[in-house]
């Protein structure tokens, strides 16, 4: 998915695929098959959670950009965003802000899986509010959640499993390799997209942070009583997934305008997240759950 700006777009490919596999990849190795368990006796919360992120999202975002009354690539961009779940640096955020170590891991699972179905649906229900004549095959999208997210989450799991002792002994050296990884991306893509970014308007930056915000409002309160699944289901819910989002945009050859303000979501999205994770994190000190 090509990102115009002034770094190559190949390194920051690279980088951006380094950062995705090594992150999903110790988080594997963090994870223990059998605390699933717990998830598969409360399937009500896992409705809900999916709920949140696969239907109230999408919806909150056409409403949005309806009051805001943005230009129809604009408000195409950024629900093409709100259809897009399943960020991978998602789970990472959750788990650090004290989300549920065995529902977090379910529910982006679940979403990532779900993606492949929801995503195709939800351009096909967009084609009638549009009048577009967009599609998008499953099977790419099923590439994509399978090499970024499954595939180096499956593999930490198998090793965690196998061989125990040497998940332990590597978590925490790539769990740092992955933080600087992180950090390295994220330089880069604020250089990368920053006059896309500022270029975008204050009126789509406030529609940005609007849908953001009332994402994670909804997460938070179909997330259940318990502070750690109701962080999971807020943070999900408002991470949105710009690899999948590009890849439909690429697909269909949409406009300039489109791609530039997917990019924008990514950027203002994140920086809006970041009061809640640190208000969660804060909460999890705390002996009352609010």
């Amino acid at each position: 998915m090509p990102i115009t700006g002034v770094i190559p777009e190949q390194l920051f490919t690279v980088v951006a695929a380094a950062t995705v596999f090594t992150i999903m990849f110790v988080l594997g190795l963090g994870l223990v098959p059998r605390e699933f368990r717990w998830v598969w006796g409360h399937p009500t919360l896992i409705a809900k959670g999916l709920f949140s992120v696969l239907v109230a999202v999408p919806a909150l975002a056409l409403l949005v950009t309806r009051v805001f009354d943005l230009a129809r690539p604009a408000e195409i961009g950024i629900v093409l965003m709100a259809i897009s779940p399943g960020a991978p640096v998602a789970l990472r955020r959750s788990l650090g802000a004290g989300a549920h170590r065995s529902f977090a891991p379910a529910l982006q699972i679940l979403v990532a899986a779900l993606a492949v179905v929801s995503m195709p649906l939800s351009i096909a229900l967009l084609n009638e509010v549009y009048a577009g004549h967009a599609s998008i095959d499953p099977r790419h999208l099923a590439r994509q959640v399978f090499m970024a997210q499954l595939l180096p989450l499956g593999l930490g799991m198998m090793i965690r499993h196998f061989f125990p002792i040497r998940a332990a002994s590597l978590e925490p050296r790539l769990a740092r390799l992955g933080s600087i990884l992180l950090i390295a991306l994220a330089i880069l893509a604020i250089i990368d997209v920053w006059e896309v970014v500022i270029g975008a308007g204050p009126r789509i930056a406030l529609a940005i942070a609007v849908t953001t915000v009332l994402a994670l409002a909804v997460g938070h309160l179909l997330g259940g009583p318990d502070y750690a699944t109701r962080t999971a289901v807020a943070i999900s819910s408002a991470a949105r997934n710009p690899g999948l989002a590009l890849l439909a945009a690429t697909l269909n050859k949409a406009p300039p305008e489109i791609t530039a303000t997917v990019l924008a979501y990514l950027v203002v999205s994140a920086i809006t997240l970041i009061p809640y994770v640190m208000w969660r994190r804060r909460a999890r000190q705390t002996p009352l759950e609010n």
